[in-house]
């Protein structure tokens, strides 16, 4: 496993192909770095060793560092967590060991993440998970939905109904559904991609000087807006002048959520 300090080979080539620059010049700007110096001293005085590589290329380097350093760390914490549950497979293991994104790191470990009480919670506290389970598995079999949740029904346990058996199982197939890596790895795909930030200016806001004017009917892709406009919008609703959404279109999600959800089509889903 990687260390805070050292980078393993795989991400040290990630960031050289990343930020376009010679394997030579990162190790030697990282080396520097560790050794306190400076961005703009190492810009100036230390050209022979990193290729002349310049402040802007050695800034970049830093920023990376920090963050794949962070990223280390934090997947450390996350292997030691599942490890303490009982529930740290191979499989799972060399998944979060593999990925360089952060955001699929905390997706891998969404699942085991200690939770506040959910309705899903409660309907696992019901006896549902078998049912949620069968749900889940989409296996035609002889028996109807129906009559197999019949034997879900437990009055003691608030369950007094098939109707709220179904309901219990649907709560917990919605969790898995949330915390599915592939399925969220693949909408957050679709937003950028496809996502168009839309930001309007906020009811009674106060805009005195009208920073924020441009940005009170705008539309832009995901993909092409840039970061300084991005900011502005960020910091204007952290101003409360601004609130901002993505928007995507509806179907092209919920097409995404059905090819990796569904495994049964047809009449069988109408049981649910």
């Amino acid at each position: 496993m990687t260390d805070k300090k050292n980078l393993s080979p795989e991400i040290l080539l990630h960031i050289a192909q990343t930020l376009n620059l010679p394997m030579r010049g990162l190790v030697a700007a990282i080396e520097l770095l560790d050794d306190g110096g400076t961005v703009p001293f190492i810009a100036r005085y230390r050209k022979e060793s990193t290729g002349n590589l310049d402040e802007v290329q050695i800034l970049a380097i830093e920023e990376k560092l920090a963050h794949f350093r962070e990223l280390a760390d934090r997947r450390e914490t996350i292997l030691a967590s599942i490890a303490e549950q009982g529930k740290l497979t191979e499989e799972l293991k060399g998944r979060i060991e593999a990925t360089l994104d952060r955001s699929e790191v905390e997706d891998l470990y969404l699942p085991y993440r200690p939770k506040r009480r959910t309705k899903a919670t409660i309907a696992r506290e019901k006896g549902l998970e078998p049912l949620a389970s069968y749900v889940w598995a989409q296996q035609r079999g002889a028996e109807p939905l129906g009559s197999l949740a019949l034997a879900f029904v437990n009055r003691e346990l608030g369950g007094g109904t098939v109707d709220e058996a179904l309901e219990g199982a649907r709560h917990i197939v919605a969790e898995w559904i949330s915390e599915d890596a592939d399925l969220r790895k693949a909408l957050r795909q679709l937003v950028f991609d496809e996502g168009v930030i839309v930001s309007r200016k906020a009811t009674d806001a106060v805009d005195e000087q009208e920073k924020f004017k441009m940005y009170y009917e705008y539309k832009e892709p995901v993909k092409t807006i840039p970061s300084h406009r991005m900011l502005a919008i960020r910091r204007g609703e952290g101003e409360n002048v601004l609130y901002f959404l993505i928007e995507v279109e509806p179907e092209r999600a919920i097409g995404i959520m059905r090819r990796h959800v569904l495994r049964q089509h047809g009449d069988w889903t109408q049981q649910l």
